[in-house]
């Protein structure tokens, strides 16, 4: 017999995010903890679901610490495309605050545009700024997050019924 998978988390990359509010409205519903990661202090809800965590100050503190434990199961908030990257490699579902998933298939083609993108401003071109955030993206955020927590809820109880028979 297996081991039963663990308990989903949503890890939040939370300086810059700007859905933090739904990511607890949603757990909260779906009774999954929260890892709320920043470089330093940032204000949670009192909610024992809800844990913040100040990574440090280092460049890269709070992406290494989600890395470091997301997997299978959890879920990754972050619009960070190198920490997707790595989460997604480790078997977690990674949304950004749009809504939109980073995936497998995706991934790859994200990383290698961000990088362009990155190699052209350094180079002095001007690339335009991403477009700002938008209630319509709140809204897709929202669905997305509570699709993947369902599909997440359906893989582990097939897991378990296929354990047990």
């Amino acid at each position: 017999m297996t081991n039963p998978p663990r308990t989903p988390r949503i890890y939040v990359d939370a300086d810059a995010c700007p859905v933090k509010d739904e990511i607890y409205r949603v757990a909260i519903r779906h009774g999954v903890p929260v890892s709320v990661v920043a470089g330093n202090f940032i204000r949670v809800p009192q909610d024992p679901l809800i844990e913040r965590v100040a990574a440090g100050a280092g460049m890269d503190a709070a992406d290494d610490w989600i890395a470091e434990r997301a997997g299978p199961g959890d879920v990754v908030v972050t619009s960070d495309i190198p920490l997707a990257s790595r989460c997604v490699k480790a078997g977690a579902d990674v949304i950004a605050p749009n809504g939109k998933p980073f995936t497998d298939e995706s991934i790859g083609m994200t990383l290698a545009v961000r990088n362009l993108m990155t190699d052209l401003r350094s180079a002095g071109e001007v690339t335009g700024s991403p477009r700002s955030f938008a209630a319509r993206d709140r809204s897709t955020f929202l669905s997305a997050l509570d699709q993947t927590l369902r599909r997440i809820r359906r893989r582990r109880t097939d897991l378990a019924a296929t354990s047990e028979g």
